[in-house]
């Protein structure tokens, strides 16, 4: 069952599933608790869903797809910007705990095991996500390397990491100083 399968009403059991896994995690918001959240029965749950596995690859899908669109967005639509700008908004986009990429990144910690689907879903998103920042770099830079659009993502993560240990970052120095003063200096000056 794709998204777009589901009724209005099922997208909208996922869409408040998903605000509930990414504020108690997925092991705190079990089925019954999502039942009473939505107000829908269990019978309805599984009518549509099969199972919580089906349920959170269709959760975690969702969220990767609506992240997808969005990076898309920021390299296609801002045509104006620099690749170094599209990387900034990339970074920024993902350094935030209300953006849809904490969910994922929450995944990473809490699913592997017990829904190997949906955390294959994930996955398939980071190595997406390198992908386009290694294509981003390669324009900045013909010599950038795929371990450089890796530790873009490794820095996207540190962020995530501090920002919920209850530190702040200040996001624009973060990725200005990878970005500008590390990476891009670095790699100029093997040129």
């Amino acid at each position: 069952m794709s998204n777009r399968e589901l009724s209005p009403r099922a997208l909208q059991v996922v869409q408040t599933s998903i605000q509930l896994f990414n504020s108690y995690g997925f092991h705190r918001a079990g089925i019954d608790f999502i039942l009473q959240q939505t107000k829908i029965a269990k019978m309805t749950f599984y009518n549509n869903f099969q199972s919580k596995e089906r349920f959170v690859e269709i959760c975690m899908t969702l969220q990767k797809d609506r992240l997808k669109q969005d990076v898309l967005a920021m390299i296609y639509s801002c045509r104006h910007y620099t690749a170094v700008d599209k990387l900034t908004e990339i970074y920024l986009l993902h350094a935030d705990l209300n953006s849809p990429y904490h969910l994922l990144f929450k995944a990473i910690f809490e699913i592997e095991k017990l829904y190997p689907q949906a955390y294959q879903a994930v996955i398939e998103y980071r190595e997406w996500l390198v992908e386009e920042v290694y294509q981003l770099l390669l324009v900045a830079n013909v010599k950038a390397s795929k371990i450089d659009a890796e530790m873009f993502l490794f820095v996207v993560d540190g962020a995530v990491v501090q920002l919920l240990g209850g530190g702040e970052v200040d996001k624009g120095k973060l990725v200005e100083g990878w970005l500008v003063e590390g990476w891009l200096v670095g790699v100029m000056r093997s040129i």
